[in-house]
């Protein structure tokens, strides 16, 4: 995998990038859709594809416990197993672990139960490594702590030195095969916590660094202080990943703060509830106001759903509890994102991207209020 800068913006930290994979070339900023299971509820990888997605993220935890690593590897690895050819990036599982009530943290790594068996799973570095590897994503991650927030500086500078540990382990436990570790910045909310994770993790030389440890409830004001004081220790020639960070607002302002990628469940999560973005902000489908709105979605997308297809149809749909009012809502809420991403660069290549954040947050936000 090989990372290009090709433009910085003249007035803030966004980049322009091509990230160049065995199986395609990602233009950065890009955003990527979660298919955590293997699979992106409720969208086959063609629909995935026509809504111009360039990688996807799929999750180690889940797909360790369910179909197993093995049977992927058996099947020719996840691309084939689930039938998607461009570039995969998997989560190492870290976040979905320290998410559980009965974890059992050491120094080596952590006790759970499993969800549906209850027998109990030990993941460490090394395993975490192993199991990526046999799944066969083009990007994997590092095995980390994720901080609670709030959390003790104590424990926050216990747990970051830990994950500078671990990425050590999990370099160590890397073969040749052509995929790229992804090493993840912690340190909650300290500055100084940040800053040293970053610089550690830089001495490594990875192909790529990831900030973790945010969208746990500290708010976008934390958010974009996080963001501010770890990217600046990143090496300007490695693409910068922020996890699982996904509404249109915190990824416009951490893109003026130098990220490269992001990921989310927001888009299908919220289309499956019946709420959509738009250029106006979000709405909610099952309002009785949209059963004789006849317009598209948002008259400016080009996706299938907006193309061929009502406000009042899918208030219809949703009514109905028909299966449909989900695939039609995804297909435009990743259409949507996709969209934004493109326009981004754009406006980055252009030296207009505070212009263009402004304006788009401008209207997003004033319509918003109104829904």
């Amino acid at each position: 995998m090989e990372f290009t800068l090709l433009k910085k913006d003249k007035r803030t930290a966004a980049r322009l990038g091509i990230l160049n994979t065995s199986r395609g070339q990602i233009q950065t900023p890009i955003f990527m859709p979660v298919a955590t299971h293997g699979a992106m509820k409720p969208l086959t990888p063609a629909q995935i594809e026509e809504t111009g997605a360039q990688i996807i993220l799929s999750n180690t935890y889940h797909l360790h416990l369910q179909p197993g690593e093995g049977l992927v590897k058996k099947a020719g690895g996840l691309h084939r197993f689930m039938n998607w050819q461009k570039p995969i990036l998997t989560d190492s599982g870290g976040f979905q672990v320290f998410s559980l009530p009965n974890k059992r943290i050491t120094e080596d790594g952590v006790f759970f139960k499993h969800e549906i068996s209850g027998e109990e799973i030990y993941l460490d570095p090394a395993t975490a490594i192993r199991i990526q590897q046999d799944l066969g994503a083009d990007i994997i991650m590092a095995f980390d702590e994720c901080i609670p927030y709030p959390c003790e500086r104590g424990y926050a500078e216990q747990s970051t030195q830990k994950t500078i540990r671990w990425l050590k382990e999990c370099q160590n436990a890397m073969t040749d095969n052509g995929q790229a570790l992804f090493g993840i910045v912690q340190g909650s909310v300290f500055e100084d916590l940040r800053a040293m994770c970053a610089r550690e993790m830089r001495k490594l030389d990875l192909p790529g660094y990831a900030i973790g440890g945010v969208s746990v409830g500290e708010g976008l004001e934390l958010l974009k202080q996080v963001v501010g004081w770890t990217a600046p220790h990143l090496p300007e020639d490695k693409p910068r990943y922020l996890m699982g960070v996904g509404l249109p607002e915190d990824i416009l302002e951490s893109v003026e703060r130098g990220i490269d990628m992001f990921d989310c469940v927001i888009p299908t999560r919220y289309a499956r509830s019946a709420t959509l973005f738009t250029r106006r902000g979000r709405i909610r489908l099952t309002n009785k106001n949209y059963k004789r709105d006849f317009f598209p979605i948002d008259p400016s997308c080009d996706c299938y759903t907006c193309q061929n297809f009502t406000r009042a149809y899918l208030h219809h749909l949703f009514a109905a509890n028909e299966v449909l009012s989900a695939v039609l809502s995804a297909i435009h809420n990743v259409r949507f994102y996709l969209n934004m991403m493109a326009e981004i660069r754009d406006a980055i290549a252009n030296n207009r991207f505070l212009e263009y954040k402004q304006a788009f947050l401008a209207e997003y936000m004033a319509g918003g209020k109104k829904k």
